[in-house]
C-alpha cells in the first residue's frame, strides 16, 4: 500500500483359416483414363527466381497470412488479442523462414533482404509488446487496441510494400487496414469533465505530480465511480483547484493516456486506484497524486471504472 500525501484543513490384418496360403496375383498394368495432379510441394522453388516466379511466392505467403490478419480483425477480448498477435507473429516467422531458402536474382535482392529484415521486425514487436498490448486492450478496448496493432503491422512493413510495389510486386494484399488513427483528444489541463448533483461548500486543491495524465472523479458517499458529481482532467505535473463540492465524497483517480472522451477514459497504460479515507463535507482538502515516503493518506488499486 503506497503513502500520498493528503493535508487535511490403426489398420487390423486378417489371417486366411487353415491350408497354405494363395501366392500373390501378379500385378496388371492398366491405362488410367485420367491423372491427379501432384500436391504442390511446400518446399520453396528452386533458384534464382525472376519477377514472375517471386511473384508467385509472394502470393502463396500472402494467402498463409490471410487467416492470421483476419483473426486480428475480429477480437473481441483482450485474451483473444494477446493470443491472435501471438499467432500472428507465428506466421510471420514461417514466412521468414520459408523466404531465407528462397534463391533470387540480382535484381530482386535488395527488396528480398528488406522483406525478411522488416518480417523480423514485425514477429519481433508483435510479441515483445503483447503483455503491454494486452492490459491496454483492458482499458481501451479490444477493438480499438486492436486497430493500433494493424496499423502498427503495416508500418513495420511499410518500407518493403514501398519497393515491392517500385519493382511492380504486389504483397500484402490480406493486410487489415483500420484506416487513420483517431485524432488527439486530451483535454485542456484543469478541464471539468462531468459536474452534477447539488454543490456546497466543499473546495479541493489537487496537484499532480505524476508523469501521467489522470482523470480525478470526486464520488459522493454511497456512488459508484462510475458516477461521479464531479470529474476533472489533469495533465501531468499539473495543479488545479475545484470548488462548490457538495456532501461528503470519496477521491478516485484513473491514469494513462490516449483518452477517449467519448467513453471517458484512457486507451493505453491505465490504472485505477481510490483514495481511502472520505474526504468530509464543506471543508478544503489538498491532495498531491504523486507517492511520498512522508504521505499521510492510502490509496488502493481497483477495478477499471
Amino acid at each position: 500500500m503506497k503513502r500520498w500525501v493528503a493535508l487535511c484543513a490403426g489398420t487390423a490384418l486378417l489371417a486366411g483359416c487353415g491350408g497354405e496360403p494363395e501366392p500373390a496375383p501378379s500385378p496388371v498394368a492398366t491405362a488410367s483414363s485420367s491423372s491427379a495432379p501432384a500436391a504442390a510441394s511446400s518446399e520453396p522453388t528452386a533458384g534464382p527466381l525472376g519477377t514472375a516466379a517471386y511473384q508467385a511466392e509472394l502470393s502463396r505467403i500472402d494467402q498463409v497470412l490471410a487467416g492470421s490478419t483476419r483473426a486480428l480483425t475480429r477480437v473481441r477480448t483482450a485474451e483473444a488479442l494477446g493470443e491472435a498477435m501471438s499467432t500472428l507473429a507465428e506466421s510471420l516467422n514461417t514466412i521468414a523462414i520459408r523466404l531465407a531458402a528462397l534463391k533470387v536474382t540480382s535484381r530482386l535482392t535488395a527488396v528480398h533482404t528488406l522483406l525478411q529484415e522488416r518480417i523480423g521486425v514485425a514477429a519481433t514487436r508483435l510479441t515483445s509488446s503483447a503483455e503491454q498490448t494486452v492490459e491496454d486492450a483492458r482499458c481501451g478496448g479490444a477493438a480499438y487496441t486492436s486497430q493500433k496493432v494493424q496499423r502498427q503491422l503495416r508500418a513495420d512493413l511499410g518500407g518493403a510494400l514501398v519497393q515491392l510495389q517500385r519493382l511492380k510486386l504486389a504483397f500484402g494484399q490480406t493486410l487489415p487496414d483500420p484506416g487513420p488513427a483517431p485524432k488527439d483528444e486530451r483535454p485542456d489541463s484543469g478541464a471539468v469533465l462531468v459536474r452534477r448533483g447539488p454543490e456546497g461548500l466543499g473546495r479541493l486543491k489537487i496537484t499532480n505530480g505524476t508523469a501521467k495524465d489522470v482523470a480525478v472523479s470526486i464520488v459522493g458517499d454511497g456512488q459508484p465511480p462510475g458516477s461521479p458529481q464531479l470529474m476533472v482532467y489533469l495533465q501531468a505535473t499539473k495543479s488545479t483547484t475545484v470548488n462548490r463540492i457538495g456532501g461528503a465524497y470519496h477521491l478516485y483517480f484513473k491514469s494513462g493516456a490516449d483518452w477517449d472522451a467519448d467513453r471517458r477514459q484512457f486507451r493505453s497504460g491505465c490504472s485505477f486506484k481510490k483514495f481511502d479515507q472520505t474526504f468530509t463535507r464543506n471543508q478544503g482538502w489538498q491532495v498531491n497524486l504523486q507517492p511520498r515516503p512522508d504521505g499521510n493518506a492510502d490509496t488502493t488499486e481497483i477495478e477499471a471504472y
